[in-house]
């Protein structure tokens, strides 16, 4: 295979082909200069935090020991719940583009017409012909890394993309040092270096060495795991392990998922390793979060993972597609092993981020989340915001619907048939009492908000098709899947 170098300003980035046959996709690697730079705005030690951002992908909010999953074995993770705090009304988006869009701009993805996966299905035969999915962030969001970069920040971003190719990475959103890779098996290798076999170790291997040469400066480190995402695969010994372990009832205990996950689990726990052992631990906030709900069910479908008590799964508005596992680890600023049941989002890190690093919101373009600073300091103080929105106009693992929250009330809108379903969330989080009949006042009330909403942000609609056939379009939903 062919590795074609190419050079960017004086970034010095290495494209490889993608083999779709392996889910390996090495979109660039970009190598900046390791030695610790002087700066005139690098903040004085102890002025403002480090901040880590440690994305899973398709990790679902029952999957982890510290949220009551009693087959997988999630010790370090674990242990960042008990020395920080834990989120359990956490959102994202529906899959894994749209989060990634929020996060780094700070924006919801409807903005940017991000509503599902770059670049997306196509349902010929479908009742509605859904948005066309732009193929990239665009260039002039300001991310939060280049916020950070004003106020003296090391950036440092390594794993997973999915937010454009070459040309549209992270070297070109703020991220100093970038090193893109897609899939759990055999990541890219680096001249000079023997590779490690699984994604998770390598990911670890680069962010500590970006640690230990940054550990002088204020550092902004994202490591975006392709773990737990099908296909599914881990080491033999893992696997082996999990085989023998008796299986927890009323769970599917899918050993190469427990494998999987495993091995994420000790990446966190590589990672939290190396800043406690650089002496950084309270000058670091740490945030470990999913990019959407577990994904139930492969194309096959063989049972993946449960996100019960949830309803749904990744790719759908019920709370089993959007509700994913939060921590965040601060010592000495987060109190540590509280449970915060506050909602929150992932469109809520980037002004978390840039109030934390003292920086300044740009002023030229929306900001659609709510600093989380004050909260995760005192985590019973409430938050001003107290609503959420959701557009996926997709078929992915349901039709094309919308969804907003309001305190506890959640509405759902779908689209081919106009329907509405309400909830209740507070006493009825499995979503399994449909109280839009029952409340018509407050269903309407809600809807309008929604439109509202999506108004306000050009949200993209879905559109009648013409070559609607219910039979085809029948047995190409059911293949459902996703990236």
């Amino acid at each position: 295979m062919s590795i074609q170098r190419v050079t960017h300003r004086d970034l010095s980035v290495c494209m490889l082909p993608a083999r779709a046959s392996l889910v390996l996709a090495f979109v660039g690697f970009v190598l900046w200069p390791w030695a610790v730079q002087d700066s005139a705005q690098a903040l004085e030690p102890g002025r403002a935090p480090n901040i880590i951002l440690i994305l899973a992908d398709d990790l679902g909010w029952a999957d982890l020991g510290c949220y009551g999953n009693r087959f997988h074995e999630t010790p370090h993770i674990d242990r960042l719940a008990r020395e920080g705090l834990r989120f359990t009304q956490f959102y994202a988006g529906p899959v894994c583009s749209p989060t990634r869009a929020n996060l780094q701009s700070g924006q919801d993805q409807a903005r940017f017409g991000i509503t599902q996966h770059i670049p997306g299905h196509r349902r010929p035969f479908a009742r509605l012909i859904d948005p066309l999915v732009p193929a990239h962030l665009p260039l002039e969001v300001e991310t939060f890394a280049e916020r950070l970069q004003t106020a003296g920040y090391a950036t440092g971003y390594f794993g997973k993309w999915h937010l454009g190719g070459s040309g549209f990475g992270p070297d070109r959103q703020g991220w100093q040092t970038a090193l893109v890779c897609q899939g759990n098996t055999q990541p890219p290798r680096i001249t000079g270096r023997d590779a490690p076999r699984r994604t998770a170790e390598f990911l670890s291997e680069r962010a500590i060495e970006f640690i230990q040469a940054n550990r002088q400066r204020p550092f902004l480190l994202q490591v975006s795991h392709a773990a737990v995402h099908i296909p599914l695969s881990t080491t033999p010994e893992l696997l082996a392990r999990f085989q023998a372990k008796q299986p927890a009832a009323g769970y599917p205990c899918l050993p190469a998922y427990a494998g999987l996950l495993a091995e994420l689990d000790q990446s966190v726990g590589q990672i939290v390793a190396a800043v406690d052992a650089a002496g950084l631990a309270d000058r670091t906030l740490i945030v470990f979060v999913s990019d959407n709900g577990g994904l139930e069910h492969e194309q096959s479908g063989r049972v993946v993972t449960s996100n019960k008590p949830l309803r749904g799964e990744k790719g759908t508005l019920y709370e089993g597609g959007i509700r994913v596992p939060a921590i965040v680890r601060w010592p000495g600023h987060v109190p540590a092993g509280f449970v915060c049941d506050t909602p929150a989002n992932t469109l809520d890190l980037y002004p978390t981020f840039v109030e934390l690093a003292r920086a300044e919101l740009p002023d030229r373009q929306p900001r659609d989340g709510a600093s989380l600073a004050g909260l995760l300091r005192d985590p019973t103080r409430p938050l001003a915001r107290d609503t959420l929105h959701w557009h996926l106009p997709h078929y992915h693992h349901s039709t094309p619907a919308s969804a907003i929250r309001r305190g506890d009330w959640k509405l759902i809108e779908f689209f081919e048939d106009s329907q509405v379903e309400l909830y209740n969330l507070r006493d009825d989080v499995s979503e399994q009492h449909d109280l839009a009949a029952a409340q018509p006042a407050r269903a309407s009330l809600l809807r309008t908000a929604l439109h509202q909403w999506r108004q306000a942000v050009g949200a993209r609609m879905p559109v009648p098709n013409p070559a609607y056939d219910p039979a085809r379009a029948t047995e190409l939903l059911k293949r459902g899947g996703g990236r």
